[in-house]
């Protein structure tokens, strides 16, 4: 059977989901993808995303891809998935590659955002689904400064989860932008990098936050950037208010 490459991009309220990785048993945004697909082309197929997002983490750009029967089209089969597919995943765009592309190891950098809540409206139903309203106040002075202390190539051993990458694996990555910004409600911090770590983003939130409010010191963050564990790390913040935004690929694998 011949055979094409397409990128779908997705847009997903991680609330409902077990992350993306499929589960037996639970449900999960590959699953649920890979069970559309599987029907509209009558035979088992297969989703690749770029990376796996956890249990309650959003995204507005995860990249997956897929190798579909030829007569679908990117456009034929963006149009078929979402008269499928369930009210909290949507297909916002997607392209032909090349059979080469892989949305996982061709991706050359992903972007996060993460939303903090700082005004009484926080605890909105409508908007604590997707923000963190830490209990304490934070100053952004401070935040910034722990921000500014990330880009470039670290090790973040301390700011991932025990043995969830290969042994060999030396756990650096390459920080291409760190930044907080302000908005209406509340404040958002922006990362890009080549590659993340399980937790890296909600570990790296909470310590800021820790920072921002008194409860560490600001060299802390350069400590644990040299820490051979993660001993010292805040707990994880929440998933909840973590978003996938871009994953970026080489424009020659485009088709």
């Amino acid at each position: 059977m011949s055979t094409r490459t397409l990128q779908l991009v997705l847009h997903y309220d991680g609330t409902g989901f077990s992350g993306w990785q499929r589960q037996p048993d639970r449900r999960t945004v590959q699953g649920v993808l890979e069970e559309a697909l599987s029907r509209l082309c009558d035979a088992p197929m297969a989703a690749m995303g770029s990376g796996r997002t956890d249990a309650g983490v959003h995204a507005r750009g995860q990249s997956v891809g897929v190798r579909v029967p030829d007569r679908w089209t990117d456009v034929t089969l963006r149009r078929a998935l979402n008269a499928v597919l369930p009210h909290d995943i949507w297909v916002a765009s997607s392209h032909a590659m090349r059979d080469d592309f892989h949305a996982r190891y061709s991706a050359i950098s992903r972007r996060y955002s993460y939303y903090l809540g700082t005004d009484a409206e926080a605890a909105s139903p409508f908007r604590r689904g997707t923000e963190w309203a830490p209990d304490r106040t934070v100053d952004l002075a401070l935040l910034r400064a722990a921000a500014g202390q990330l880009p470039g190539d670290h090790c973040f051993r301390a700011f991932a989860v025990r043995n969830t990458a290969p042994a060999q694996d030396n756990h650096r990555c390459h920080i291409l932008h760190a930044e907080w910004n302000e908005r209406p409600g509340g404040l958002v911090f922006v990362i890009e990098a080549n590659r993340f770590l399980h937790h890296m983003v909600r570990f790296l939130m909470a310590t800021m936050v820790d920072v921002a409010s008194g409860k560490r010191p600001l060299s802390d963050v350069a400590m644990l950037l040299a820490a051979p564990t993660n001993d010292d790390v805040s707990a994880p913040a929440p998933a909840h208010a973590l978003f996938l935004d871009v994953v970026r690929y080489p424009a020659e694998l485009y088709a």
